[in-house]
């Protein structure tokens, strides 16, 4: 096994924090990518996630790069690189060449306007493109930056500011991004098989912010953060895609002083939207931890992270474990793998990882929103499992 470095934290005696995306992760699951540290140098690594063991691959350039280096893995094995080089965004394929390292140039995008900020979406769901949003002072414009034939292709203008990113099919055709006009942030859907258009998805309330964080293209189950049961104070609900029921907004998914975050839901639940579990990063003010939560259970698992979680990554298996990277100086490239709490169980069954005992918020009734998600809005209805 290829050790890889390890990012210092407070627990191995670094002081610099790590990259505010610490590992992204292939749709099928098949490989990671994350930018690593080796005392003040940084470079990419790849983690391949799909054999008997995990392993990783530096993947170090001719010189270090910067901490804010994007990277994303691809199916074919290659990992992207996005570097900012004299005011142009540079996008590189890294792979690895016997002792070294192989760089394929893909192009650059430039952003005369200095304001403008261009990130990497999360991956495609085929592996084999890479979307970014340069995001302006009232536009975003909307780019293919690897898979093209030419280079990094313009894709469509989008007025409003956006953020946020996620695939609502397997074909990577559906993107979901929150788009922020006249002070009010709602989800729209852009379909890049015709021309970028534009369609609203989600909207709860006239006077609300609505965000969509992750969505399971098999289930149809959407994870979404609103503030509109409760004006100016943003809360995690669920819907279903294509559904006409309400939004509703769970209070296990209500914890004071903590900030919770969705990464993964379980695929494969086709129909079964409510019996799909959901991986959760929970922020308090000294630690990150893990939460596993159902929509039909309506509780919340506490479980301890793995030490060295790359927090708040992951993905989880059809058969509903949880599967954690993580990386220490005893096993700098690790994979811990958690089985999600049976449906309507009160404790879970343990994993392989050592986990600390459950913590379960108590079952309450649930607010709902005063509108269900319009996506009969949106031309989405022969794409996606109603």
């Amino acid at each position: 096994m290829t050790a890889c470095a390890i990012e210092p934290t407070a627990e191995n005696g670094g002081d610099d924090p790590t990259p505010d995306a610490p590992c992204a992760i292939t749709a099928d699951g098949t490989y990671a990518a994350r930018l690593a540290r080796d005392g003040d140098s940084w470079f990419p690594e790849r983690w391949t996630l799909d054999g008997p063991e995990p392993y990783a691959v530096p993947l170090p350039a001719h010189q270090p790069e910067e901490p804010g280096t994007e990277v994303q893995p691809m199916a074919d094995g290659r990992v992207l690189i996005h570097r900012l080089t004299q005011g142009r965004h540079a996008f590189s394929l890294l792979y690895p060449t016997g002792p070294g390292t192989g760089e394929l140039p893909l192009g650059a995008v430039e952003c005369p306007d200095e304001a403008t900020v261009l990130r990497l979406l999360p991956p495609a769901p085929c592996g084999q493109r890479a979307y970014a949003v340069a995001v302006g002072r009232r536009s975003t414009a909307l780019w293919l930056v690897a898979g093209g034939a030419f280079g990094p292709e313009h894709l469509a203008e989008i007025p409003g500011r956006c953020s946020g990113g996620v695939w609502l099919d397997r074909r990577g055709r559906m993107l979901a991004l929150d788009r922020e006009v006249g002070g009010r942030t709602k989800a729209v859907v852009v379909d890049l098989e015709r021309g970028g258009e534009v369609s609203p998805l989600l909207q709860i309330a006239v006077g609300s912010d609505d965000r969509l964080l992750l969505a399971d293209p098999d289930s149809g189950l959407l994870l979404i953060r609103s503030d509109a049961p409760s004006p100016g104070r943003p809360r995690l609900g669920w819907g279903v895609l294509g559904s006409t029921l309400p939004v509703r907004f769970p209070a296990s998914l209500r914890l004071t002083d903590r900030a919770l975050t969705p990464f993964a839901i379980q695929p494969g639940q086709v129909l079964q939207p409510e019996s799909c579990a959901v991986g959760l990063r929970i922020d308090g003010p000294f630690d990150s931890w893990v939460g596993v939560w159902r929509p039909a259970d309506r509780r919340l698992y506490q479980l301890a992270a793995p030490d060295g979680w790359l927090a708040g990554s992951g993905l989880w298996t059809e058969d509903g474990v949880l599967r954690l990277p993580y990386a220490t100086a005893a096993e700098p490239c690790g994979v811990a793998r958690v089985a999600a709490p049976a449906a309507g169980a009160e404790r879970r069954s343990r994993g392989s990882a050592e986990m600390a005992p459950d913590t379960l918020e108590p079952e309450t009734p649930e607010p709902v929103a005063p509108r269900p998600v319009p996506l009969q809005q949106a031309p989405l209805a022969r794409l996606v499992t109603k």
